[in-house]
């Protein structure tokens, strides 16, 4: 779709090209993009495989938000782009709850048998868009495509959207309500309380500004995104170690311990 041919719905609408403008998506690429470093190098320094899936499920969502700044800024929706967009965008979830659960259960398992679950549904979710006939008129920019450019709902490809997204936020949501109710009776741990709310906020924020797209509130997405991905990422960053705690504790310990004079 060449640029004269198309100009969006909110075309001389300025408080709607506010709201759609490619800053948006920019500056959640480059949050994201520097939220993935963070996580790297955690990982890199403690080897922790939330850590490893935080870090891939916001590469996800950083890329994600790099085709969407360019199909803004060119006004144009690549079909090849389209496709490799729809899969991270839509299987991101998938990663970042399965992060969550290794982070809580004692058996690590688990988060492998999840983590081959979501390997293979996105290979399978890969393998359909790549093939799929995509639909054209859906694929404009300034209107928030989600799954659309697939067909109808609950039509192959588009529904392998459901097994990252309801399982990945029912581990995001449930895990961190586990966390909340773990630590709050512990004072020295009670910073991983204020986390876990922190995720549970951006991933509600993210949920409902989908919702809304999908309903055909699409004004705020891009803005809704760029303020979950800092709000979600505040709370991982907080999350992802025991360090501070265990610190405290060991100080109490060692007052308690020490010879009264």
């Amino acid at each position: 779709m060449a640029r004269e041919s198309y100009r969006g719905p909110s075309e001389g609408d300025p408080f709607m090209d506010i709201w759609s403008h490619w800053a948006w998506p920019l500056a959640t690429a480059i949050l994201g993009f520097v939220y993935v470093g963070l996580l790297v190098v955690q990982f890199v320094e403690r080897r922790k495989m939330h850590q490893l899936m935080w870090a891939i499920g916001f590469l996800f969502y950083a890329v994600a938000a790099v085709m969407e700044f360019y199909s803004e800024l060119t006004l144009n929706w690549d079909p090849t782009m389209y496709r490799y967009y729809i899969v991270l965008a839509a299987s991101l979830v998938g990663f970042l709850g399965n992060g969550t659960l290794y982070l809580v259960v004692k058996k690590r398992i688990w988060g492998d048998l999840y983590l081959l679950f979501n390997v293979v549904c996105l290979a399978i979710f890969l393998w359909g868009t790549l093939n799929a006939t995509l639909v054209m008129d859906a694929l404009k920019p300034s209107i928030i495509v989600g799954g659309n450019g697939l067909g109808a709902s609950g039509t192959f490809p588009r529904l392998m959207s459901l097994p990252f997204n309801i399982p990945g936020t029912i581990f995001l949501i449930g895990g961190s309500v586990l966390s909340i109710i773990k630590f709050w009776p512990k004072k020295a741990f009670r910073y991983r309380v204020w986390a876990n709310v922190l995720i549970i906020l951006g991933t509600l924020m993210i949920a409902g500004a989908g919702s809304l797209a999908r309903l055909g509130g699409t004004g705020g997405l891009y803005a809704g995104e760029m303020v979950a991905s800092a709000v979600l990422l505040w709370g991982f960053l907080k999350a992802s170690t025991l360090d501070k705690g265990a610190k405290a504790v060991k100080a109490e310990r060692a007052v308690k311990a020490a010879p009264d004079e």
